[in-house]
């Protein structure tokens, strides 16, 4: 447990994101929910940082570098997050970001349909079940929501 939180403490200081999301099956192994929920919330505001960065700096993320993709994947599960507890207004601003913030076209046009579902106040769960082609999501190999069936186009 002290070398786990040895390397935690290490990236968390470098800012390492994905280092921290390679150290995540070994924390949901070792940490209480209370421990694990800060784990989450710590690379989030780093997430959250390298946002504000990349806003003021006037760049896009790049899904090829691996800090920025850990960076799009925190911020995508944190907009999910809302989005599944029922707030739509607050996914639809966080995907709105995302859409405008990486330099990954595929990304930003599926950013840009969670945005609309969100904007249609479409539930969560509706979204999922209607909307989603959650087998192509699944085989895609993609950390979001990729793939969509043809009724998204109504």
């Amino acid at each position: 447990m002290k070398e786990l939180k040895e390397k935690i403490y290490q990236a968390q200081g470098e800012g390492d994101i994905a280092s921290l999301y390679v150290l995540e099956s070994q924390a949901h192994e070792k940490f209480d929910e209370e421990t694990l929920m800060a784990y989450y919330a710590n690379i989030l505001d780093l997430a959250l940082e390298r946002l504000t960065n990349t806003l003021e700096s006037l760049e896009k993320l790049d899904m090829n570098e691996v800090q920025d993709f850990a960076t799009l994947r925190a911020l995508y599960e944190y907009a999910i997050e809302h989005y599944s507890a029922g707030s739509a207004h607050d996914a639809s601003a966080l995907f709105e970001v995302l859409s405008g913030i990486s330099n990954d076209e595929p990304f930003s046009e599926a950013m840009k349909v969670h945005r609309a579902a969100c904007d249609a106040e479409i539930p969560f769960d509706d979204f999922i079940e209607q909307y989603v082609d959650m087998h192509a999501t699944q085989n895609g190999g993609k950390f979001y929501i990729s793939f969509f069936k043809k009724e998204i186009e109504k």
